[in-house]
């Protein structure tokens, strides 16, 4: 009896209470590798990983910093983005001023660090807004980008959607502009254990046709709460 592949697509920036939970989905590349593809988020860097505790776990649980070091070189072979059948274009953070054309994504230099500026950088750290075209990102990376610069990509490059994730959506998933030609879909229920929101995944079929699931926190999530203390920039 035929059993229909599934492939999976992690857009997220890979983050969580333990090493075991910022991994897992690196094991499961590991054991099912055509089934699964992960993209870069902004959080993949050496930087964050230093400011949002990764570093100092690593030192606390083995005593040196290696095992951060050998898991950070393993992001710079991440890739930045995929394209579904054609039509669905998947980044983690946003569009760049410097980017007009799909192949122009395709001939980045990925195997290094997150620049902290250009095309590289806006990828991971770009956000939609209610604006027409650019405008100065609050995160001090990236840009904000409006609906006829997404308008104006996806005509160019033949594409009916841009699905990313690097936002808090409390509802899950959000779709941006009055085409529609940008989703923001969110994984992580109860963000940092304290936001509450529920989270999602967003499927499509041989067909193109869409399907989300939502999904709240589990109870096993749950009892492992972290300190309730954080950057606050992590939100």
């Amino acid at each position: 009896m035929y059993q229909r592949q599934i492939t999976y697509l992690w857009v997220i920036s890979l983050i969580g209470v333990t090493i075991v939970l910022k991994f897992s989905p690196f094991f499961c590349f590991l054991r099912y590798p055509a089934n699964i593809t992960l993209l870069r988020g902004n959080h993949e860097s050496r930087q964050l990983t230093q400011v949002y505790g990764f570093y100092d776990e690593c030192q606390r649980k083995y005593g040196n910093a290696n095992a951060w070091r050998y898991c950070t070189d393993v992001f710079d072979y991440l890739t930045l983005s995929a394209i579904i059948d054609g039509t669905v274009l998947c980044v983690h953070g946003g569009l760049s001023p410097d980017i007009r054309t799909i192949d122009q994504i395709r001939v980045i230099e990925r195997n290094c660090e997150i620049p902290h500026e250009g095309p590289f950088c806006d990828l991971m750290w770009s956000d939609p807004e209610d604006i027409e075209t650019w405008a100065v990102s609050p995160r001090g990376a990236g840009w904000l980008f409006g609906s006829r610069v997404t308008s104006e990509f996806n005509h160019i490059n033949n594409l009916d959607l841009v699905c990313r994730a690097h936002q808090l959506v409390q509802e899950g998933l959000k779709y941006m502009f009055q085409d529609k030609g940008l989703v923001t879909v969110w994984s992580a229920p109860n963000y940092c254990y304290r936001c509450g929101n529920v989270a999602s995944i967003l499927s499509f079929n041989e067909n193109m046709e869409r399907e989300v699931k939502f999904f709240t926190e589990t109870e096993e999530n749950n009892q492992m709460r972290g300190p309730r203390t954080g950057v606050p920039y992590f939100l």
